[in-house]
């Protein structure tokens, strides 16, 4: 499957599936299909698709988790956000977040 492919099956499943807008959509799928380049040329979008649906909440949070969830299971990716909708927050820079 091209990449080509790949994003588009992401888009459209994205919007029919999760209610995902259309800009939100296109911005998570090429942000996995960076990740599938990066980190792991046999990803399908199925895989994506179930991560995805593994969770719940919002598409945004539930998107951000599975990639976190490829990223974990991944040994070479150690820093998903590059992948995720929300990407590096302020509070990912704050040494004092969780205490």
């Amino acid at each position: 499957m091209s990449d080509d492919d790949f994003e588009t099956e992401l888009v459209d499943a994205f919007e029919s599936e999760f209610d995902a807008g259309a800009e939100t959509a296109a911005t998570a799928a090429e942000n996995a299909a960076a990740f599938r380049e990066d980190f792991d040329e046999d990803l399908s979008a199925e895989d994506v698709l179930d991560r995805v649906e593994s969770h719940s909440g919002d598409f945004e949070h539930r998107f951000d988790y599975a990639v976190g969830d490829l990223a974990d299971a991944n040994d070479d990716c150690t820093d998903s956000r590059e992948y995720r909708i929300a990407g590096y927050d302020a509070m990912a820079a704050d040494p004092n977040q969780g205490f």
